[in-house]
């Protein structure tokens, strides 16, 4: 028989599991995501490296790849937020045109057609549709990221055929026809276009194969893959589920270490390495390959960290695990050896995370000399979304340039600055951190004095004193704005452009998750891609259709330029 105290020791823990249950489903439950005014489909040309890692996709590495378009104009923080079109200039056409015959006829060459061709012609001397069809039918539907309508694909075949029978070569055929795929508007441009989703009416989301681009683009830097391109026929990307499942994938493929790379070149403004340089008589140790070197060492320690061991983004800012070259060494005062070697730096080392990496140092600093508003600008601008107003027009500069003053160090020299009004408010914003680098010279390498004067790094960021760089760093970890930027930039560099005001609920949805998830990369990828702001669009450029708003960015002569040569 049960006794009284039993029923009460199990109504207790019956109680117990009950309150445990209710507490999981309320008081932990996820805030939804907020619903923000949707942004219009956007339109975007490929960069260089999206349009290289789709060919070596399509073709493989063994194609020469070396081409540079010019790069957008920055906006907002971002190259990638440029790459929403203005227009196309001539020049650009040219150089798409020389691209496409290029890598066309390196496809078609006899070393290469073996393994890049599936099939081969019953005659090399005449046309074969079916050889033709199999070719042109799977490459067209790689490099335009979408199937090919049937009517469209005969077409394609039969041109092939045409120059084929005309020139009495089969791969002259093949070779013109890809020639005008490379040149198309749907490979140069990521157009987007929206349908109606049927599961919210009245709203508009993403057809599949603009949101396969779009998280393709996104996470791998390059044109949707075959899986890809088949969830999106399948219908796997408008299924929540489906589209969990495919976005994890592309998470765990090596591919998302490209598409990191590319972002973080890209919110690092590391484009600016492609000018950059030093006087050689005032740092003559800082060469082309220290350069090269120097971006490659950040972009190594990014992926090793955030991606190979998932730790804390904040804690980029303050490791002393990165990696060294043999170009580099010598800047780092380490022993040279070949190739890249991991390091960590010493613990009574000046040397915390990537503002102290010769990639910060010297990207942001004068040919001959340090710059601590330079380096202060750069990390307001870069790493909390800050915007620095630029210098007035007519500052006066003799008391900084006049031979006979004596500045022995920068902090004495930007501190004539602050007696010009004009100038002292910008330079309140750069130089207490900027100031904090000053250990280090205008080529990254550390100094402890300057002029025979001792340098003082100590200073403060949004009023948070610190004695030198080693606090700067830290600093810098602990200030709320560092997360929230990355939010900021890793949803912009996805959506194809600049986040609006309409967006801040959104922004600090995902920084709440982004906290939730101990700053972790791949988290913040996958909750951008997943969110439904991600995948629904308005519907206000419904009415134009996509070739219409081609020829809108490229003008009537660019796009009707883009053709291929006939042979």
């Amino acid at each position: 028989m049960t006794t009284p105290a039993d029923c009460s020791s199990g109504g207790w823990r019956r109680g117990l599991a009950l309150a445990l249950a209710a507490w999981l489903l309320t008081g932990c439950s996820r805030t939804p995501e907020p619903e923000v005014p949707a942004a219009a489909p956007r339109m975007r040309i490929v960069t260089t490296d999206q349009y290289l890692n789709t060919l070596s996709y399509v073709f493989g590495t063994s194609i020469n790849l070396e081409l540079k378009f010019p790069p957008p104009r920055r906006t907002e923080g971002l190259l990638a937020n440029g790459a929403t079109l203005a227009g196309m200039t001539p020049t650009q056409v040219e150089m798409f045109q020389r691209a496409a015959d290029s890598v066309a006829a390196q496809v078609v060459s006899p070393e290469r057609r073996s393994f890049l061709i599936p099939c081969q012609p019953a005659a090399v001397g005449a046309a074969d549709d079916t050889c033709a069809r199999e070719f042109l039918g799977r490459t067209a539907r790689l490099l335009q990221r979408r199937q090919v309508p049937a009517a469209e694909l005969d077409e394609y075949v039969s041109q092939a055929a045409v120059i084929a029978n005309d020139m009495g070569d089969f791969y002259t055929g093949l070779r013109v026809v890809l020639e005008a795929l490379l040149l198309s508007p749907e490979v140069l441009f990521i157009a987007e276009t929206s349908e109606a989703d049927p599961e919210n009416p009245g709203q508009q989301r993403l057809d599949s194969y603009s949101l396969a681009s779009r998280l393709s683009f996104f996470l791998w830097n390059a044109a949707p893959d075959d899986m890809l391109l088949s969830a999106a026929e399948s219908g796997k990307l408008h299924d929540e589920k489906g589209l969990a499942r495919v976005v994890d994938s592309m998470l765990a493929s090596p591919r998302l270490a490209t598409g990191v790379r590319a972002f973080f070149d890209d919110m690092f403004a590391f484009d600016s390495f492609d000018s950059l340089s030093k006087d050689a008589t005032v740092y003559p140790y800082f060469t082309g390959a220290v350069a090269h070197d120097a971006r490659e060492q950040t972009l190594l320690t990014v992926v090793d960290h955030l991606l190979d061991k998932n730790l804390d983004y904040r804690d980029l800012f303050t490791t002393r695990a990165t990696f060294v070259s043999a170009a580099l060494a010598p800047i780092y005062r380490l022993p040279a050896a070949s190739g890249w070697s991991t390091y960590e730096f010493p613990a009574d080392s000046p040397r915390r995370g990537i503002l102290t990496h010769v990639s910060f140092l010297a990207s942001h600093a004068h040919p001959g000399r340090s710059s601590p508003t330079l380096r202060g600008k750069a990390l307001r601008e870069l790493l909390l979304c800050q915007v620095v107003p630029p210098p007035p027009p007519n500052v006066d500069f003799s008391a900084l340039n006049n031979p006979d003053a004596h500045y022995p160090t920068q902090r004495d020299r930007v501190a004539a600055h602050l007696d010009n009004p004009t100038c002292a408010g910008c330079h309140r914003i750069t130089d207490p951190t900027g100031l904090a680098l000053e250990n280090f010279d205008g080529a990254g390498q550390f100094r402890g004095s300057e002029n025979g004067t001792s340098i003082n790094a100590s200073g403060d960021l949004d009023g948070k004193p610190f004695d030198d760089v080693i606090g700067l760093a830290q600093t810098l970890h602990d200030n709320p704005g560092l997360p929230s930027c990355l939010v900021q930039r890793v949803y912009s560099y996805g959506s194809g452009g600049a986040a609006r005001t309409a967006d801040r609920p959104l922004l600090q949805y995902f920084t709440a998750r982004f906290a939730e998830k101990g700053y972790r990369l791949r988290d913040l990828l996958r909750t951008v891609a997943l969110s439904k702001s991600f995948s629904h669009v308005a519907g206000s450029e419904d009415a134009i259709p996509q070739e219409q708003r081609i020829v809108q960015a490229t003008g009537e002569q660019g796009a009707s330029r883009l053709q291929p040569d006939q042979p």
